[in-house]
């Protein structure tokens, strides 16, 4: 049984959102690669290649009928299309935000100023809760666990070693100051992690 992302009318929904959601990060990437100054240990490397291999094996797993979730079909993909479109619009709430601050690669600035409102009054990294929420969105509108899983535990992945150098990164840049931001937020779910 094709995935529904293949079969017209869902096909148009998806690819039209994927597209939407997706089209933004093209362009972050694009920024990343010109930059000089980075002090992220390759962790846009890691992110990208981590991305594109995940990708490239959940769409062929998706196909395969002892992965597919057949009798909850419709539901996961509209589920997927509601996980992906919160995710972007997450990330895109991160990018406002942040502003000139929210690149492809860490990079600090001593002056650089702690952003404590929206999301950010939360959680430390809700951008990076948007990406994992926008391929886990993937994955479910293709209505596969093994996608979904995969797509999920990869991105989770990549984010926590981009975490561990972005806030090395941080806290020596900026200090006290972000130390204590760190204390009082939770990485990437609210309350628990």
């Amino acid at each position: 049984m094709r995935p529904l992302p293949y079969v017209w009318p869902y096909a148009l929904l998806f690819w039209g959102i994927g597209l939407w959601a997706f089209f933004p990060e093209f362009a972050i990437v694009r920024r990343a690669q010109r930059s000089a100054d980075a002090t992220d240990a390759k962790s846009f490397q890691v992110i990208v290649l981590g991305m594109w291999i995940a990708f490239f094996a959940a769409f062929p797993l998706a196909s395969v009928p002892a992965l597919q979730d057949r009798s909850h079909r419709m539901v996961m993909f509209f589920a997927g299309i509601a996980v992906l479109v919160s995710g972007a619009l997450l990330r895109r709430h991160c990018w406002r935000m942040l502003g000139e601050s929210f690149t492809g690669e860490v990079r600090v600035r001593a002056d650089q100023r702690i952003v404590t409102s929206g999301a950010y009054a939360i959680l430390r990294h809700p951008a990076y809760t948007g990406g994992i929420l926008m391929n886990t969105g993937v994955g479910l509108a293709l209505g596969s666990w093994a996608s979904t899983a995969l797509l999920i535990v990869v991105t989770f992945a990549v984010y926590a070693y981009r975490i561990a150098v972005e806030e090395r990164a941080l806290a020596a840049a900026l200090g006290e100051p972000y130390r204590a931001f760190m204390r009082t937020r939770k990485r990437l779910i609210p309350f628990i992690y």
